[in-house]
């Protein structure tokens, strides 16, 4: 079983310091749901809030509907894992697990089925005897869920629990969480600062800075349609160009910057004459010899190459001496463009958005 998380116009102060502004959002039953942002943007203060480790100073926290106001942490149907794991290296794995339905009084047998089922469904069935210290990372971080899961929550709260983990592991524990996530049902709540972290797992994401929710939307949506310009720049990697809107017509903007004149999508809040910023993406942005007609286009020199295996990043100087990035297959057929050659970025319209800053909020 599993609820639905709602924060209703939440707010928390300390002192004059405002960590979380007016946010609202509804996390549904059984969903997958990452709040993603940069440090000290308010996402693990909000996590602390839904756990019961503080109140709002404004708002409400509903799970399944109750209001938590003044309900503590051991009476919230939720389980929250830390970064820092804190198994304890003197009980056997199992023990470990069950650790929470000892403190509820359930007899050892009982304790100790729920652990091997627990063991079974993250894939550590051979391991209930084992000592913590005999563990891999991955392996101890799987323990962790199973203990959490052990006490049947309904809302499961991760604090950054793949950060210390290496690339390989941290990718591969990403595939099994989400899996864990789908055989439970139980609604999940993640915290985390790495935005391919949230894009692989998450059925939705919210993007915070400075205490605000800047987006919610599905991956896809975020990283496709960016609310604004601090969620496309905090998301993915992007070409930007700053300017004035010239004029509008039919959700293309015609947009001036000091390298000519571009024509793109149109973001949120952009109206004609607006200060903005056009953002593109590297995997979008093309090089050829000669300037286009029927797209943007800007002339550049080639000026540095990086080779990523499955594609190449080309980086590329404008005639102001911006640095501009276009990402393209690995194609071991095509010639990659000469270092200091001269060369035209272009991108079509549909591939450009004009956004404004990130959204911010008052007291």
């Amino acid at each position: 079983m599993s609820e639905d998380v709602e924060l209703s116009h939440v707010n928390m102060d300390f002192g004059k310091f405002r960590a979380v502004n007016n946010v609202n959002v509804t996390i549904k039953a059984g969903e997958f749901f990452s709040f993603l942002g940069p440090s000290g943007c308010g996402k693990t203060t909000i996590l602390r809030l839904i756990s019961g480790f503080m109140d709002p100073t404004g708002g409400a926290v509903k799970i399944g509907g109750k209001d938590m106001i003044g309900i503590g942490p051991n009476m919230r149907p939720t389980a929250l894992i830390f970064q820092n794991l804190a198994l304890f290296p003197l009980m056997p794995v199992w023990e470990n697990i069950a650790f929470g339905l000892e403190v509820r009084g359930v007899d050892k047998a009982t304790r100790r089925a729920k652990a091997e089922e627990l063991l079974k469904l993250v894939d550590l069935h051979d391991s209930a005897d084992k000592k913590v210290s005999q563990l891999s990372g991955g392996q101890k971080q799987r323990v962790a869920i199973a203990r959490a899961l052990a006490v049947e929550p309904k809302v499961m709260l991760l604090d950054e629990p793949l950060s210390a983990l290496d690339l390989k592991l941290r990718q591969h524990m990403r595939a099994e969480l989400r899996a864990i996530q789908k055989r439970t049902g139980v609604t999940f709540i993640y915290i985390t600062h790495d935005q391919g972290e949230a894009l692989a797992m998450s059925d939705r994401v919210g993007v915070m800075s400075q205490g605000v929710l800047q987006q919610v939307g599905t991956p896809m949506e975020i990283y496709n349609n960016p609310a604004n310009g601090f969620v496309a720049s905090f998301v993915g990697e992007n070409n930007v160009f700053e300017g004035t809107v010239k004029s509008l017509s039919n959700g293309v903007a015609t947009f001036a910057t000091s390298s000519g004149n571009f024509t793109s999508k149109v973001g949120p809040g952009v109206v004609k004459g607006t200060q903005a910023k056009i953002y593109v993406r590297p995997e979008h942005s093309f090089l050829q010899a000669k300037a286009s007609t029927k797209t943007n286009s800007i002339p550049v020199d080639v000026a540095e190459m990086a080779f990523e295996g499955n594609f190449v990043n080309i980086f590329v100087k404008d005639a102001k001496g911006a640095t501009h990035m276009v990402q393209a297959q690995n194609d071991p057929n095509a010639s990659p463009p000469v270092r200091g050659s001269k060369q035209h970025m272009v991108f079509d319209t549909e591939d450009a958005v004009v956004l404004v800053d990130a959204a911010t909020a008052s007291h």
